[in-house]
């Protein structure tokens, strides 16, 4: 809480602070004169939904000559829905779906891009950001999100997308703009982003925010709170050197939400338990998440023609995440008996990671043939130091049951007690208690095992006009992926202990390809068939996510996909609206599977079919939309052995799961957004967000339900620099879940809410 006040001071003086020196230039009418220019230059270039151009320069053509699918979440639509995190973001494009999990970062940012987990594909201005992280929108311009495999373009993992946060960053002209918001549910938000051209081609900028509120919907549960800040100088604007120093930090103080579990009525499967909307599990005096995440960047770039410019990205990162999480005990047969035991998940991970990408792009010609590049070498250090915390509760292990035996630790049934007969670790299955005193203590275990991982990669990608009506793309990437886990303290125990100073390494390289071939029957128009490859080595995010390392694995091949996809996009109405519509292949030839009780190998297949459509733009001049709609068919095809038991055990039969859907993977999903602008000064939006049943687990027994929700929007302005905005979200309070985890519990989304703000711009 301490911190949150501190950070509210940085706000309202970084506010003050910013306000005086934009008020002070707007004294002189000729900097009166320059200001409005820039008002009116930003308004046209938000107005619409549609991007053209991706601000990731390994894009070497437009959005509509790339034969991939990509979709943009622009500033336009940001602003129109007033999303906060990256994970609401994220919800308003079809085809990906939000994992979640035990350990890494269980209640933040997993998606699911066409059916693969793409926690470690996660970039912010073209730099790899694999940490576990709870990411915001703050200082955010707009989101790109490419589907299908592209390990030639960003390296390990890519598997079934990526996803590149693009930077606010200094830029020419004056510009001040920020939000007042408040809403239901103790929402309360400030943001500001105040650039200032200095003249002489230097220019500064700087984003804050302040955040709070509680979980939509839920008494007594959940809360966030976060605030940021963001500024970024930039030399040299509009000559042929530039320089731009940019900062980024983020510190949150939550307390999560734990889920609600599975149960069929017998036993811990099928849907969530059926209880009250907006349940909480938790436990208030022992649960939080805290998190820090820094990111300092150097970018340089160079002319050295029209046609060529060299550059260099240098970024220093450091982000630390630590949480006690109540996951709702259902192993026991707690439900059975009308309780639900309060199992602790603990973790503290700090990170470090350090990029330098070194790159040339421009165009030549050979002969008849036009040539867009880019080409760059780029390394990276990652290194996770994993810890957890003790939780020491004398009263659970001295006090018994009626049956005599101990009380229960954090993996123990219930037996029906509830309360302060269970010393509180359990609660009533359908009425919780979430302020139960906490008896205990908390001591933290830090860096039990420190992860290392160094990637160093080249690569090449081309975009070739063979004439205006054919355009043929090809691209190339060699990565060495090397990894090290050390152990500094003794883990586990009985045969599953593993000593101090145990190191286990995987030491890898590998290629990975794209090509596509595009024809373009009008200037406007294009029709496009490609192939592209990944590869993804074992401890990608150097464990410091979903993806750990282990001694019966190490040794394996970095698993290998590819994407087959055939597609269209289309401008049309004077180009102010996208059309694209893709058909696709995504398999995974050698995922990592169980054979024996200790064995592993590349031996595992799954595949997705699907066809998505998208249209994003302008239908008039008034009315924007954006929409799109993602059938997936997903297969799991070989799933290695049958295992089961804990410590596992395997069979020589195959596994039963053979052809199974897919977890995380629902069939369709879909999503509207659009806007009409009534008069002049008010502007109605409405959106949907619709998707089929997910499975949880492999199984296929543990599921959510398919849902709709509906928002609306209501703009008005009040002048040419004020305006008030009302979005009111989930209209209908529809009950439903955004995670499905793959053996405990489901996340329950938010309940219907809304947010007033006041919006400014000058």
């Amino acid at each position: 809480m301490t911190f949150i006040k501190t950070r509210k001071k940085i706000v309202s003086s970084a506010i003050a602070s910013s306000l005086s020196i934009m008020a002070a230039n707007a004294m002189a009418e000729e900097n009166v004169v320059k200001l409005d220019t820039i008002h009116l230059d930003v308004a046209a270039e938000q107005q619409s939904l549609k991007v053209d151009q991706s601000a990731n320069k390994k894009f070497v053509a437009p959005l509509l000559d790339t034969p991939k699918s990509v979709s943009v979440i622009s500033k336009q639509l940001i602003e129109d829905t007033q999303v906060t995190t990256l994970a609401d973001a994220l919800r308003t494009v079809p085809g990906i779906t939000l994992g979640a999990g035990e350990g890494g970062n269980p209640n933040g940012d997993r998606p699911f891009i066409r059916g693969y987990n793409s926690e470690s594909s996660m970039y912010v201005d073209g730099v790899r950001s694999a940490t576990s992280q709870n990411r915001e929108m703050f200082a955010i311009e707009q989101v790109e999100v490419t589907k299908g495999s592209a390990s030639a373009m960003g390296g390990a993992g890519t598997t079934g997308g990526s996803i590149n946060m693009v930077s606010k960053v200094a830029k020419a002209g004056d510009a001040l703009e920020g939000s007042v918001a408040g809403g239901t549910d103790a929402y309360a938000r400030v943001t500001l982003d105040a650039n200032k051209d200095f003249g002489n081609g230097i220019a500064a900028r700087v984003a804050v925010m302040g955040h709070t509120n509680e979980k939509a919907g839920q008494k007594d549960g959940a809360e966030y709170k976060r605030a940021g800040i963001a500024p970024s100088i930039t030399f040299g604007l509009d000559t042929p050197t530039r320089a731009t120093l940019g900062y980024y930090y983020l510190k949150s103080d939550d307390i999560p939400d734990s889920g609600v579990p599975y149960w069929n009525g017998t036993k811990a499967e099928g849907k969530p338990l059926d209880v009250k909307q907006g349940i909480y599990y938790g436990w208030k005096e022992r649960d939080f998440q805290k998190q820090e995440n820094q990111i300092g960047t150097i970018k340089l770039e160079h002319d050295l023609s029209d046609d060529l410019t060299l550059s260099n990205v240098a970024q220093y990162s450091k982000s630390k995440n630590d949480y006690i999480w109540t996951q709702p005990d259902d192993s026991k047969g707690n439900i059975e008996n009308g309780s639900i035991a309060r199992r602790a998940n603990t973790r503290i991970t700090d990170t470090e990671v350090f990029t330098d990408q070194l790159s040339l792009s421009g165009k030549f010609n050979t002969g008849a043939l036009n040539h867009s590049f880019n080409t760059g070498v780029e390394y990276s250090r990652q290194e996770s130091d994993k810890g957890s915390y003790n939780l020491t509760d004398l009263g659970v292990t001295t006090t018994t049951l009626p049956n005599g035996t101990p009380n229960l630790n954090a993996n123990n049934g219930c037996s029906g007690l509830v309360g302060s007969a269970s010393n509180f670790w359990c609660t009533d299955a359908y009425n919780p208690s979430s302020n139960d005193p906490w008896l205990g203590s908390i001591s933290a275990n830090r860096a039990i095992t420190t992860t290392t991982t160094e990637n160093t990669s080249v690569y090449f990608l081309d975009n070739i006009e063979i004439n205006p009506q054919w355009l043929l793309d090809l691209g190339t990437r060699w990565d060495k992926f090397d990894t090290e886990q050390v152990y500094n303290k003794n883990s586990g125990s009985g045969s599953s202990m593993i000593a101090a100073g145990t190191k286990i390494s995987s030491d890898t390289d590998f290629f990975s390809y794209q090509a596509g071939l595009t024809f373009k029957p009008t200037e406007s128009s294009a029709i496009y068939t490609s192939f592209a490859t990944s590869a993804n080595p074992v401890g990608v995010d150097a464990g410091d996510g979903s993806e750990g390392v282990a001694e019966n694995y190490s040794n394996l091949d970095p698993e290998e996909s590819r994407t087959f996809e055939i597609g269209t996009k289309w401008d049309l109405l004077q180009d102010s609206l996208s059309l694209t519509a893709a058909v696709f292949r995504t398999e995974k030839q050698n995922a990592r599977v169980q054979l024996t009780t200790n064995t592993y190998a590349n031996v595992g297949e799954s595949k997705v079919d699907g066809f998505e459509l998208g249209l994003n733009g302008n239908l008039t001049e008034k009315w924007g939309i954006a929409a799109g709609y993602t059938y997936l068919d997903s297969e799991a095809v070989d799933n290695g052995k049958k295992c089961s038991g804990r410590p596992t055990v395997c069979t020589n039969e195959d596994s039963p799961y053979n052809g199974n859907q897919m977890p995380n993977v629902p069939k369709q999903s879909a999503t509207l957004w659009t806007t009409y602008a009534f008069t002049p000064a008010l502007t109605l939006g409405a959106g949907a967000i619709a998707t089929d049943k997910v499975y949880g687990d492999l199984a296929n027994t543990k599921y959510v339900s398919g849902y709709v929700r509906y928002d609306a929007m209501a703009r008005y302005k009040v002048n040419k620099n004020v305006d008030l905005q009302l979005n009111v979200n989930n209209l209908s309070d529809e009950r439903y879940f955004t995670k499905a985890y793959s053996s405990h519990y489901a996340t329950e989304a938010e309940g219907r809410n809304a947010v007033l703000s006041v919006n400014f711009k000058y």
